[in-house]
């Protein structure tokens, strides 16, 4: 090998390493302790609900949000509300789960807002529609775990979540208000 090529090799393994050592690590979802819930209104009266079934990877590093990233992807079949509820929110009106069985978010950039406060960018689709996020959320950290904690608020006609009939809003709230726990093993100290 002439020196230029093994100069040219060793400078590659080295912006190699780089670039793996800017990448945040991934991190494992704790499933029995997070959740995803939601409130959404029907003729004024709460429904509180959630996602049983969800999955998340992340590689954060709260030191260097901007290396970091986050997907998560929702089984909508996994809705509960209710029994009646339930079997309504599977069909086409509704999440369509026929056809759209999964609610997905990636995320585009975080940003570190101090305090262990962060803003997540990304883009959320739902039933074949994608809308841009921006989530503010919380991280705390205690005996071996971290928690990410945070809530947005929603249009569901922006996601034609309640079609036809139910497209009247004074029917069912537009707004539907999201909250998240997820609780992760592997992120680094803040």
């Amino acid at each position: 090998m002439s020196r230029i090529s093994s100069t040219l090799a060793v400078m590659a393994l080295g912006l190699a390493g780089w670039s793996a050592a800017a990448q945040a690590a991934p991190q494992t979802l704790v499933p029995a302790s997070s959740e995803i819930t939601f409130v959404a209104k029907q003729l004024g009266v709460p429904l509180n609900g959630r996602f049983k079934a969800f999955n998340a990877q992340l590689a954060f590093d709260p030191k260097q949000p901007q290396t970091s990233h986050v997907a998560i992807q929702i089984d909508l079949g996994s809705v509960a509300v209710n029994p009646d509820t339930d079997v309504e929110l599977v069909k086409p009106e509704w999440f369509n789960t026929a056809h759209f069985p999964k609610a997905t978010f990636q995320s585009s950039a975080i940003k570190g807002l101090g305090a262990g406060k962060f803003e997540v960018q990304g883009r959320l689709s739902i039933k074949g529609q994608t809308h841009d996020l921006a989530v503010p959320v919380q991280l705390t950290q205690a005996q071996g775990l971290s928690t990410v904690t945070g809530a947005f608020t929603l249009k569901r006609l922006d996601f034609k979540v309640g079609d036809g009939d139910w497209a009247d809003p004074s029917v069912v709230a537009n707004d539907v208000q999201v909250k998240f726990k997820l609780v992760l093993q592997g992120v680094p100290a803040l």
